[in-house]
């Protein structure tokens, strides 16, 4: 069995964000020298998720307005009185899938033809970090 695990870090710049990260997942399954497996991604932070989806603009639109409609940022949260101002932040991430585990065949992502990687990102504004975990056999 072979492991091999990278970081991806980058600034986002709003509040929230979804970054498109397949091509840089792709990269790291490239580097990892497996030829069958599995690659695990996950964000290191609690208000954000990664999900898999058609890398589409209505659709992420779409997707942004559903969360805001589920999870809508305002002032009455609980954990607003610890100081906090990002229960929304948590709760949307909850909504999404906090990570992904993808499939490895011949040395690449197996994804179906529209599927690709998203981080999504509810509290923003700051260094993030996602780690990419690529298992299997060389």
């Amino acid at each position: 069995m072979k492991s091999h695990t990278e970081y991806l870090v980058f600034e986002t710049k709003k509040r929230r964000e979804m970054v498109h990260i397949t091509e840089r997942v792709e990269e790291i399954v490239g580097k990892s020298g497996v030829r069958d497996g599995l690659c695990f991604v996950s964000p290191m932070h609690i208000t954000a998720a990664i999900y898999v989806n058609d890398h589409e603009s209505g659709l992420i639109e779409d997707i942004g307005k559903w969360l805001e409609e589920l999870a809508p940022a305002r002032p009455e949260y609980k954990h607003h009185q610890t100081g906090e101002d990002n229960a929304d932040a948590h709760l949307k991430s909850l909504l999404l899938h906090h990570e992904t585990t993808l499939p490895v065949t011949n040395g690449r992502l197996d994804l179906g033809t529209w599927q690709r990687i998203f981080y999504a990102e509810f509290d923003g504004q700051r260094s993030k970090r996602v780690i990419v975990k690529v298992l299997g056999i060389a």
